[in-house]
Order: structure tokens, then C-alpha cells, then sequence
């Protein structure tokens, strides 16, 4: 191998290594602060590439886009940049100008070794699933409550229909076995008196 081809490689070694790319973890973001001020403001201090904002989740909103935000990550171009904005920035007043609407606002930044972009992409596949399973485990408890009471509903108007009816369900009971006896006792005496008397006056 010559010797400008090891020149080559270590020129392409020595890019790949500066090209290392850093990405910083924002913990919380100022009202009405959006992706293209936050690269506006970031960019100062360097070349600012993939940036991901977390919205606000809000049932009323289902198609319109969120316009507050709750965390986000942003990549820089270089990873030496990223640390430094990160050490530099944290703790301090995002915008110094006293009209400003983020005067009262501090950066949370955090850079995060050995963080790539693609463990952000699963966390967030990770997370829309977690939501996704647990949407259907409401949907189908709100099932199996609204068929619980619908049934309970029916068992109850069938409850009415059947007291309003008014249907004997009355059962003859028999007699106790004295009661019986006293009674056969009873149409004996009297029927031998009634063959006893209609012997007598026909003789």
C-alpha cells in the first residue's frame, strides 16, 4: 500500500470520526416554543440535523397538530458540538430580552452518551404500542360493562312483565296426614247415617 493511499484512509477515518453525531435530550419545552425556533436558536452554536418534539396529548384534538410540546431530543452534526451546548446552556434563561415570551424560561438539556437516533425511533414504536394496547384493554372493558348493564336491564324488565301478569303459581298443598283422617273420619260418620236413615224410612 502506498503511501498515499494510507493517506486516504486515515483522511476518511478522520471524517467519519468528526461526522460522530450527538444528541442532546431537551426535558422540558417553554409554551409556544416549536421546532423551527428551537433550530433557530440551537443552530447559533451549531449544525443542527434530526429534532423530535414530544406533543401535548389532547383528546379534543384529533387531527389538528398540538402546538405544545413536552420534551424532545435534538441531533447535532458533531458530537463535541452537542456536549457543549448541552454544558454550556443548561440552567440558563433562554432568551435575556425581558419582552421576551421565553424570559422566564430555563433550558433543561441533557446530552446523552451513546444515544443514537434509532433508540429514540424504537422508543417511540415502544410507546405507541404500550398506548395502542391499552386502548383496546379500556374499549373492551367498556364493553363488558355496557353488556353487564344492558343484560341487568332486561333481567329487570322481565321481572316486572312477570309480577304485573299476575300469575297464580299457586300450588294445592296437601293436607296433614291428621287433617286427612279427620276429614275421611268425618264422610264415613255421615254417610253411614245417611244409609242408616234411608234404610230406616224405607223400611
Amino acid at each position: 500500500m502506498s503511501d498515499c493511499d494510507t493517506e486516504s484512509l486515515l483522511s476518511i477515518d478522520s471524517t467519519a470520526k468528526k461526522r460522530k453525531k450527538g444528541i442532546v435530550y431537551l426535558s422540558s419545552i417553554p409554551k409556544y416554543m416549536n421546532v423551527t425556533k428551537l433550530r433557530e436558536l440551537l443552530g447559533e452554536y451549531g449544525d443542527v440535523g434530526r429534532m423530535f418534539l414530544q406533543p401535548t396529548s389532547n383528546p379534543n384534538l384529533k387531527k389538528r397538530p398540538s402546538k405544545h410540546f413536552t420534551e424532545g431530543w435534538i441531533e447535532f452534526e458533531r458530537k463535541k458540538v452537542a456536549k457543549q451546548v448541552a454544558e454550556l446552556l443548561n440552567g440558563k434563561r433562554i432568551d435575556s430580552r425581558k419582552r421576551s415570551k421565553y424570559f422566564d424560561s430555563v433550558w433543561n438539556l441533557k446530552y446523552l452518551p451513546r444515544f443514537k437516533w434509532v433508540h429514540l425511533n424504537e422508543r417511540l414504536a415502544y410507546e405507541k404500542a404500550v398506548r395502542k394496547h391499552r386502548l383496546r384493554a379500556e374499549v373492551s372493558q367498556v364493553k363488558r360493562e355496557a353488556n353487564h348493564f344492558s343484560s341487568n336491564i332486561v333481567r329487570s324488565e322481565k321481572n316486572k312483565l312477570y309480577q304485573q301478569s299476575n300469575v297464580n303459581t299457586s300450588v294445592r298443598q296437601r293436607l296433614p296426614e291428621e287433617e286427612f283422617l279427620q276429614n275421611k273420619n268425618d264422610m264415613a260418620e255421615t254417610e253411614s247415617r245417611t244409609d242408616f236413615l234411608s234404610k230406616l224410612f224405607n223400611n
